[in-house]
């Protein structure tokens, strides 16, 4: 397509302006094709940049440069007219000033390139909870992954008509070309310095420059899905979430959807995909990453996964920890930063089994494999944060309903982090305040694996709502948001039942814990979900506790369970009075008090009342 065939004025000047400003060689508009896509990615492997994969059919590898790996959360800004606006957690530059600096970069930064016009929709065309974007870059990379991410194309661009709201977002590799010069088979983007992830929420505008990484440059996924839609929740009376949406289905056949909140290297994707354990019961997904959530008119909230695919992390995904992403991952997908093997397959640490022969490793280097599915540190043959970019709909376990456009009803909330001590292995909030606090005080204890630096080992690094690098404003205006959720319900009864749960406690003195974990997680999860299940439905199998309500004694299934596990669960279940003591004090003093007059009075209550119980 061409920019004639857009029919939006909007759209085609907004389009024609960064055009003068970026100097293009031409103008694609994607159509969201197969012939499209299968055409840009030959365009990458004739580069050089992508490599065809023998074992896998439709896929391919890409390898990024050192300095463009992840997330450049140093160099991600909240631009809001006002820096209070953007509150104490998120990096802050005035839009004016901001705004001058990267029309700098960005004026002649696509020459020697083709400038593509993305149409896409977050969430199932068409849908009431579903929002539109435009993203403009001189990335393939980007056309493809967005393609898997999105909803791409003419029937988005049908949608919006002439006058639909939609969202733009600007993206550039920041590597202008001269002429008959070519990228050479090297990752193009520019140096750390002038990387630059930009928000100005008040415009729901987007503009990233000098990345090729996914979260930086796919400008569809936590850009917009999450920290210019908080924006537009708050606005709007919605909530737009880090979450992962399963269904889950008991043996009576009876059905609930569940959303989950979890920081990273918690499990999230794997509690989306996850297996049972225990018999008659079914887990099945809806999304694994983020949730749209709005009330429907029967006064429950439903949500949508705004996304159309899974931007997963490989290493550690493996037949045991997550099957069904593994299966989801076969066919058509984008790999980047894996190893390649000598038959033309992927592979990376923790896939469960050893390579054979020599590698090719994320940087290119030809390597002998290890002897174990493991590297030491700092030799990853696999980047730490190497991706699958796989479609949602090859995932085995994917719900008939996940494109639902009026989406499903939510009838449980889950926190969790990493914490080896103090949080019990799942516990409830009393109401939707309360389980509101729960969410603000989310975080995962820093490990020695996690820091070089000793004096962090055992802090707690809060990752409230799982949100903290995504939330597009002020965190204490956001933890208000969801209080205002609770208070402007229609029917306070039909509100999600809100619960913690922490599947890392640890006993590093038992030597029959494999890792010294005290549950063992992945599957056995169920035994807990089962439990929530049927909290949901009001079963009388909970205790009252300081903290909240915790399984009674029983009611978790240990069914199958192993004796050792089952030794562990009473200690699991219990109220860790002086360790909650200690939370609170931590929580007072190192986090609540960063936001200052922002921080709702009913979360100070909680906590407030919760001290008040624990020293009764």
């Amino acid at each position: 397509m061409t920019l004639n065939d857009i029919k939006h004025p909007k759209i085609k000047a907004w389009v024609e302006e960064v055009a003068k400003m970026c100097q293009p060689d031409d103008i694609y508009v994607c159509d969201g094709s197969t012939a499209e896509y299968d055409r840009l990615m030959k365009k990458c492997v004739d580069a050089g940049l992508a490599t065809p994969l023998a074992k896998k059919p439709n896929s391919f590898l890409f390898r990024s440069l050192p300095s463009d790996v992840a997330r450049v959360e140093g160099r991600t800004f909240i631009s809001s007219v006002k820096q209070e606006d953007a509150g104490p957690t998120n990096n802050w530059i005035d839009p004016k000033e901001l705004k001058a600096t990267m029309t700098g970069l960005y004026t002649g930064c696509m020459k020697g390139r083709t400038m593509y016009v993305i149409p896409f929709c977050m969430g199932p065309v068409g849908s009431p909870i579903s929002k539109n974007g435009i993203e403009i870059t001189d990335s393939e990379y980007v056309c493809l992954n967005m393609d898997i991410m999105t909803r791409v194309g003419t029937k988005v661009l049908d949608v919006l008509g002439t006058d639909g709201e939609f969202v733009p977002c600007l993206h550039s590799v920041g590597k202008p070309l001269a002429d008959g010069e070519t990228d050479g088979g090297i990752w193009p983007c520019a140096d750390v310095e002038k990387k630059y992830i930009s928000h100005f929420p008040e415009e729901r505008l987007i503009w990233s420059f000098g990345s090729g990484y996914g979260g930086n440059a796919l400008l569809g996924k936590k850009c917009f899905a999450l920290r210019i839609a908080t924006v537009i929740a708050r606005d709007e009376g919605w909530l737009a979430e880090h979450m992962l949406i399963l269904k889950l289905t008991n043996p009576q056949g009876e059905v609930k959807y569940v959303t989950g909140a979890f920081p990273s290297a918690c499990g999230k994707t794997n509690l989306a995909m996850l297996i049972p354990t225990i018999p008659g019961w079914k887990v099945e997904t809806i999304g694994d990453d983020i949730a749209w959530m709005k009330f429907g008119e029967d006064g429950r909230l439903y949500a949508i996964n705004p996304e159309a695919g899974f931007f997963g992390v490989a290493p550690g995904t493996s037949a045991e920890s997550n099957k069904n992403a593994l299966i989801s991952a076969e066919k058509n997908t984008i790999f980047t930063n894996c190893a390649l093997t000598e038959d033309g397959d992927v592979w990376w640490e923790g896939i469960g089994y050893p390579a054979k022969g020599e590698l090719i490793d994320w940087k290119g280097n030809k390597r002998p494999a290890f002897e174990k599915d493991k590297a030491p540190k700092g030799e990853e043959m696999a980047h730490p944060n190497a991706r699958f970019t796989a479609p949602a709909n090859q995932c085995p376990c994917i719900a008939p309903e996940w494109e639902d456009p009026k989406g499903v009803p939510i009838s449980a909330i889950l926190f969790g982090g990493r914490r080896p001590s103090t949080v019990p292995l799942v516990h409830q909030s009393r109401n939707w305040n309360h389980g509101v606090f729960l969410g603000s005080i989310v975080g995962s204890e820093i490990t020695a694996a996690s820091t070089i630096d000793a004096s962090q080992v055992g802090k707690i690094r809060r990752d409230p709502f799982a949100n903290l690098p995504f939330c597009g404003y002020n965190m204490g205006d956001y933890f208000a948001h969801w209080v205002s959720i609770g208070k402007n319900a229609k029917d306070q009864d039909k509100l999600p039942k809100i619960f913690y749960v922490n599947w890392f406690r640890k006993d590093d003195n038992n030597d029959k814990l494999p890792g010294g974990f005290m549950w063992p997680g992945y599957g056995d999860n169920s035994r807990v979900l089962a439990w929530i299940f049927d909290r949901c439905d009001g079963k009388d199998n909970a205790v009252e506790t300081p903290i909240g309500f915790m399984p009674k004694e029983g009611a978790i299934n240990t069914d199958g369970l192993a004796d050792y596990y089952k030794e562990t669960l009473p200690e699991i279940l219990k109220v860790d009075t002086e360790g909650w003591l200690k939370e609170i004090k931590d929580v007072r003093e190192n986090h609540y008090s960063k936001f200052g007059s922002h921080l709702p009075q009913e979360l100070m209550d909680c906590l407030n009342d919760l001290e008040a119980r624990l020293s009764k």
